[in-house]
């Protein structure tokens, strides 16, 4: 399953890049306590943190918003999804645990400040790009509702967008039932290549822990 970015994305950001994972024969399922307790401990210091700073002020954060604006999408209004998750934490609307994917997609979020996607590999079809949404696309999000992705940066397939940094669809969302899987990680432009490469492969390496399976990952850039 090849991936690129899109020339007018490159065009934006020549610096853009994406970690990209693919894990096969894996097992979803509830977290072990060791997982959800790192992410209750990670929030609840995230949370003291915040007391005296905006969610705003961070970089990773920052960096984000910046891409979301270049774009065209107005980031007060369309927040990313790791931003969502810090403003979450600042009014100690703590994440609970959801599965053994989302927990560990959550944590490093958190952990590096930019947004992470996990879709389901057997649900993906054809070439897959990362580009801009063109006018009239749209889909089912995670979030319940139908999504505008209009300027938004976005995931395709052959089918059409399946995943953003904003929210992702319902199509490809990973599941007890996932047993390959493709993630990407939306990394901050400014981060070098080494530096994402060990972070890309530090997320790899938990994921296995916790779900078993092989997996192999690159980092794709313009």
């Amino acid at each position: 399953m090849e991936i690129h970015i899109s020339p007018e994305l490159c065009t934006l950001f020549p610096a853009f890049k994406v970690g990209v994972i693919r894990y096969q024969n894996i097992q979803v399922g509830d977290s072990p306590q060791m997982v959800k307790g790192r992410l209750q401990l990670f929030q609840e210091s995230i949370f003291f943190d915040l007391e005296e700073k905006n969610v705003t002020d961070l970089e990773g954060i920052k960096e984000w918003r910046q891409i979301f604006k270049a774009c065209g999408k107005d980031p007060n209004r369309y927040r990313h999804s790791a931003e969502a998750l810090y403003r979450r934490v600042k009014k100690q609307d703590y994440l609970k645990p959801v599965n053994s994917s989302t927990d560990i997609n959550n944590f490093f979020s958190l952990q590096y400040q930019i947004p992470i996607g996990i879709y389901d590999a057997d649900q993906l079809s054809g070439t897959l790009e990362i580009r801009k949404g063109s006018e009239g696309e749209e889909y089912i999000g995670l979030n319940g509702r139908v999504n505008s992705l209009q300027n938004l940066l976005l995931s395709a397939d052959e089918k059409g967008p399946f995943g953003s940094p904003f929210v992702d669809s319902e199509r490809t969302c990973v599941t007890e039932k996932t047993k390959n899987a493709v993630q990407i990680v939306y990394l901050r432009p400014s981060m070098s290549s080494d530096e994402a490469s060990r972070m890309v492969e530090s997320l790899m390496n938990m994921f296995i822990q916790v779900h078993g399976g092989d997996g192999n990952f690159e980092i794709i850039g313009c």
